[in-house]
């Protein structure tokens, strides 16, 4: 009996830890979005950290994004052949990079890269005081640490998967010219004719939803680490494991969402 009622102690106290958990991320965010239109936006943060989560995780995404349709294309051409439809084989390819394969891929990636870097980032201003002595010195660590980084990956993470999903048709168009002769101009026509308005829009939606979550929970892991040298890798995997689940996460509710209306 003294067993089971201590099993049930501890049951009702992670419970009420993952309630407080999601109040104190939700008044986070509540914090962020009226930070953010206080009137007073650190522009200059802001480009900063665009040039930080856009420009350097470039070659990255360059690379991932072509290997995607390389082998993406090399592995569905067999099967193709098989069915005499080889011709379909552009069309299939840029639809599955713009409509999934695009966006969640190159959102998982920026987790790892854009997530991980606010987490250790905040998290060691955290444990060398630098955000307690800009609260002391009256300046707002939300608005200028936090909203820029949020507003940044909001911002550059939707531009990267469009970048990524360009590459990965010329990646396609490659591999589809290891086996076979196909022309630049012949290859793009036939893939963007299969690819219309409804493809991109959600695509682009959910792609700014997956920058949004991979920056609030960056900044959250990060701003509220501990105070020990250690929180500060806890705050950098923490932040790239639950930036990476909620994008899987977001994803399937954004297809059961598209699949309902289309």
């Amino acid at each position: 009996m003294k067993k089971l009622h201590t099993e049930v102690i501890a049951q009702a106290q992670v419970a009420g830890n993952f309630l407080t958990d999601v109040a104190d991320v939700f008044l986070f965010i509540l914090r962020i979005i009226k930070e953010s239109f206080s009137g007073h936006f650190e522009f200059k943060e802001f480009f900063h950290q665009c040039y930080q989560i856009g420009y350097k995780t470039l070659p990255l995404i360059s690379i991932i994004g072509t290997i995607i349709g390389l082998v993406l294309t090399i592995q569905s051409r067999p099967a193709l052949v098989d069915f005499g439809a080889v011709s379909l084989l552009p069309g299939m390819v840029s639809t599955s990079l713009i409509r999934e394969m695009g966006p969640v891929i190159t959102a998982l990636i920026c987790a790892g890269k854009i997530g991980s870097g606010m987490g250790a980032e905040l998290g060691s201003m955290r444990v060398t005081e630098q955000i307690d002595a800009m609260e002391v010195s009256s300046t707002n660590p939300i608005r200028f640490l936090v909203v820029t980084r949020v507003w940044a990956a909001t911002l550059m993470i939707p531009l990267l998967v469009l970048y990524a999903d360009g590459l990965g048709i010329l990646g396609s168009w490659a591999g589809a010219n290891i086996k076979g002769d196909v022309s630049f101009s012949l290859f793009f026509a036939q893939a963007f004719a299969s690819v219309d308005y409804l493809d991109f829009l959600p695509a682009v939606i959910k792609s700014i939803f997956f920058g949004a979550i991979i920056g609030i929970v960056g900044c959250y892991k990060g701003y509220y680490a501990g105070r020990g040298t250690e929180s500060v890798g806890i705050a950098a995997n923490s932040a790239v494991v639950t930036a990476s689940l909620l994008v899987i996460v977001l994803d399937m509710i954004a297809v059961q969402i598209t699949d309902m209306l289309v």
